[in-house]
């Protein structure tokens, strides 16, 4: 904080601060209701899928189709909140994930479900960048420190309590209906965020004037790439004719093509995603470990349920509490790795990620060596090793790749990091789901052998990360030498 702006903020008004933390309080709140999301629909996918009857590919979108547009609405509407407004932006997202949650707790199809999950993870790729954008409006300086880590602390919690709080939802309801609750409990929370959003967040401000475009190209070879990629992947089991794994390199092509875009567009405007940014060896790997690190990560708890439920007959009360000790040794663990990533470095983001391979690698060995025993309780052990070293992976990974982005390219470099960890784990939905599904199939309906298969299938996927974080340490040390 320079001097000039120490007087300013000892003299902000009180009603004026006051009015600062309560606008916080409705961007955390809306943060953690579209982050919770991600996993709280987790449990509710057995009884959905017995409820409407769903194919295995309408499980799939229903989780990765989420992920997806959350992912590509991130960078363009933080585009849109600087140019526009955030408040009118944040508005806009919340009344539209208000509405699709409503529908999808409405649905009487999985396509109608699928279609309002792509319209919700759009919504809440519209609210999240205007949370951190107006704690940089309403914050300076080293003051920031507080609000980033409570959004830290709220990601955490949405995580940790989201299986839980989905199998008492489930619970409350009903087999039958209780999935819908998962999606109504947002509406009225919605309704209230829209309220006090539009009263407490700033609006416009005068001197506001980002001339940058919003680049609709960009967008769209994104996604059309992507979805090409993840097609004959969720569709494995319905579309039966070879030619569907043609539609993987044109989609490598697509985003072939996209690079190219970018790179060209960057010699006019502000790029959307500014590919310079991977000139940086620990922008280019640190975003590499986090899309391979969300392919592998996200899918455990989309099959782990499965198993659990449909496979041995729980509840989604106990299957949410099954998942419980993951989310746990995370939220305990990424504190202490936010205090000591500047001291130690990418050596503790690879301990994390060795911490979780052994951990998943643990459980597919206990569940196989223990197969009489309650599955819940064989797996606790493991799966809290494996969320502990979690913990040190996303936050921390977070801060070093950004570490060498220049200031006036940060709010860019963070949107393209995110859009990739949504980007993985749909990804790694559709490809560990694909996986699950096919030896299931194969197997004669024996969940457990789909489940282990599967899992070391997402275990070595999270183990190609190591191996990213290794090299980046390796050439780290090359380079200091």
């Amino acid at each position: 904080m320079s001097a000039a702006d120490t007087p300013q903020q000892a003299d902000i008004d009180p009603a004026e601060n006051r009015r600062r933390w309560q606008a916080l309080g409705v961007g955390l709140v809306a943060a953690f209701m579209t982050l919770l999301d991600v996993s709280i629909v987790n449990v509710a996918v057995p009884s959905l899928d017995r409820a409407l009857h769903a194919s295995p590919s309408d499980l799939q979108w229903v989780l990765s189709g989420y992920a997806l547009t959350f992912g590509l609405a991130l960078v363009p509407a933080g585009r849109f909140g600087d140019a526009r407004g955030r408040r009118n932006a944040f508005v806009f997202g919340i009344a539209l994930f208000t509405v699709t949650s409503a529908l999808a707790g409405l649905a009487p199809s999985p396509t109608w479900l699928v279609a309002a999950r792509l319209l919700q993870g759009a919504a809440a790729g519209i609210v999240n960048p205007q949370v951190t954008g107006v704690i940089q409006q309403l914050f300076r300086g080293p003051e920031r420190a507080r609000p980033f880590a409570l959004l830290g602390a709220t990601i955490g919690i949405s995580t940790a309590v989201g299986p839980l709080l989905g199998g008492l939802l489930i619970a409350l309801g009903g087999e039958e209906h209780g999935w819908r609750y998962v999606f109504f409990v947002n509406v009225p929370v919605g309704i209230i965020a829209v309220i006090l959003g539009w009263r407490l967040l700033p609006g416009k401000q005068k001197e506001q004037a980002d001339r940058h475009r919003l680049d609709p190209v960009g967008v769209l070879l994104l996604g059309l790439g992507v979805v090409l990629v993840l097609l004959p992947l969720v569709q494995q089991q319905q579309w039966h004719t070879p030619w569907k794994w043609v539609l993987i390199p044109a989609g490598l092509l697509v985003l072939l093509a996209f690079a190219l875009w970018e790179r060209r567009y960057a010699r006019q405007q502000q790029p959307l995603f500014d590919l310079r940014l991977f000139g940086f060896r620990s922008y280019a790997l640190g975003s590499l470990i986090a899309l391979i690190y969300f392919g592998g990560f996200t899918a455990i708890f989309f099959i782990f349920t499965l198993f659990l439920q449909n496979g041995h007959g729980y509840s989604p009360l106990i299957a949410g509490l099954a998942i419980t000790p993951f989310a746990l040794g995370s939220a305990a663990s990424s504190a202490i790795g936010g205090r000591f990533i500047n001291r130690l470095g990418r050596p503790l983001v690879a301990a994390g990620l060795l911490a979780v391979v052994i951990g998943l690698a643990g459980t597919a060995l206990a569940l196989r060596q223990f197969p009489d025993a309650p599955a819940p309780w064989v797996a606790a052990g493991p799966l809290l090793l494996a969320g502990l070293g979690s913990g040190l992976v996303i936050a921390p990974n977070q801060t070093l790749t950004l570490s060498q982005v220049p200031v006036g390219q940060a709010g860019s470099g963070a949107g393209m990091l995110q859009t990739g960890q949504r980007i993985g784990a749909a990804a790694g939905i559709a490809a560990v789901g694909s996986v699950f599904f096919t030896r299931l199939a194969s197997s004669h309906g024996n969940w457990t052998t789909a489940f282990e298969y599967s899992l070391v299938v997402a275990t070595v996927i999270i183990a190609m990360a190591l191996v990213a974080a290794v090299v980046d340490i390796a050439l780290g040390r090359r380079h200091h030498h």
